[in-house]
C-alpha cells in the first residue's frame, strides 16, 4: 500500500506536468486548427532563461517566475509571425507542421550554443527532504508542480471565461469566419494564443526543472509525451487533458518500478496507439462534423 501511494504520488506531479504543456497545444488547435511542435522547445528554453536569472543575475526563483512566463509570450508568438501565419495564409495544410518542428530544431542548436550540451542542476526554492504522506514519501516541489499546473489552468479558464480578450479567444475558437466578421482580429487572438501556449510551456519547465537536470535535450521527451496526452485526452477537452495527464504519469511511474525504467514509455504509446484506433477524437473529446 505504502509503494503504491508512492507511484501514485510520483506519478500524479509527472502527469501535471505534461497536462500543463498539453493545455498548451489545445489553446493553438482551438483557435487555428495548428498545432506547436516546438512545444518541449519552449519548455526548455523556459527552464534555461529561468537557471540564468537565478544563478547569473541573483533572481529569487518566485520573482524569476514572470520574467520566464514574459519570455514564453514573445517566443511562442515568434512562432506563431514566423512558422505558422504564413502557412495559414497560403492555407497549407503541412506548411505549419513543418515551420514549427523546425523552429524547435533552431531553438534547441541555439540554446546548445548558448548553454552547452551538459546537463545542468536547477536550485530548488524548497526543500529537498522528502515529507511522508499516507506512507509515501512526497518532495515538496512535487506538491508545487501538482498545485502550480492547476493555478495556471484555471488562471487561462478563467481569462477565456470572465475578460473581454479571452471571449474573443473563445468565439475564435468556436467559429473563426464568424468572429472575424464581428470584428475580432482573429489574426492577432491566433499570435495571442500560441503567445499563450508558450508561457504555459516556460511556465511548466522552471516548475520541473528543480526536479531534474536542465539542459538543451530536456524538452524533445517532455513534448512528445504532451502530445501523447493530448491526444489521449482530446485536444477539445479541458478535463480530457488532465485526466489523459495523470494516467500517463501513473502509468509510466508504474511501468518504471514494476517492471524496468526501459519500458516506462511503452504503455503510453501503446495507449495512444488504441485511443487513434478506436477513439481518434480522444477518450474526452468530440467528433467534429464538417459539412461539405
Amino acid at each position: 500500500m505504502e509503494m503504491f501511494a508512492q507511484i501514485l504520488s510520483s506519478g500524479i506531479a509527472v502527469g501535471m506536468i505534461y497536462a500543463v504543456i498539453a493545455f498548451g497545444f489545445q489553446l493553438t488547435f482551438a483557435t487555428s486548427g495548428t498545432l506547436n511542435f516546438g512545444q518541449g522547445e519552449a519548455l526548455m528554453l523556459g527552464a534555461l532563461v529561468g537557471l540564468t536569472c537565478v544563478d547569473l543575475f541573483g533572481m529569487n526563483y518566485w520573482l524569476m517566475i514572470p520574467v520566464v512566463c514574459i519570455f514564453g509570450m514573445v517566443q511562442g508568438g515568434f512562432v506563431e509571425l514566423v512558422g505558422v501565419r504564413p502557412a495559414i495564409k497560403i492555407k497549407s495544410e503541412f506548411g505549419w507542421i513543418m515551420s514549427t518542428i523546425a523552429l524547435g530544431i533552431i531553438f534547441k542548436n541555439v540554446a546548445e550554443n548558448i548553454w552547452g550540451r551538459d546537463a545542468l542542476p536547477f536550485p530548488s526554492p524548497l526543500p529537498m527532504e522528502p515529507m511522508a504522506f499516507l506512507g509515501a514519501n512526497i518532495l515538496p516541489m512535487e506538491i508545487l508542480v501538482v498545485v502550480g499546473a492547476l493555478v495556471m489552468m484555471l488562471l487561462v479558464e478563467f481569462f477565456n471565461r470572465k475578460t473581454i480578450y479571452g471571449k474573443a479567444v473563445v468565439a475564435t475558437a468556436n467559429d473563426r469566419d464568424a468572429a472575424g466578421l464581428m470584428g475580432i482580429n482573429t489574426s492577432m487572438v491566433i499570435t495571442f494564443s500560441y503567445a499563450l501556449s508558450s508561457l504555459t510551456a516556460a511556465f511548466a519547465g522552471v516548475l520541473i526543472a528543480p526536479l531534474t537536470l536542465t539542459g538543451a535535450a530536456m524538452g524533445g521527451a517532455l513534448g512528445l509525451k504532451a502530445f501523447a496526452v493530448a491526444i489521449i485526452g482530446g485536444l477539445s477537452s479541458g478535463m480530457g487533458i488532465i485526466v489523459g495527464g495523470l494516467i500517463l504519469g501513473i502509468v509510466e511511474t508504474a511501468t518504471g518500478f514494476y517492471i524496468s525504467t526501459g519500458y516506462k514509455d511503452v504503455p503510453g504509446l501503446i495507449l495512444l496507439l488504441l485511443v487513434l484506433a478506436f477513439k481518434p477524437s480522444g477518450l474526452f473529446g468530440k467528433t467534429a462534423i464538417k459539412k461539405v
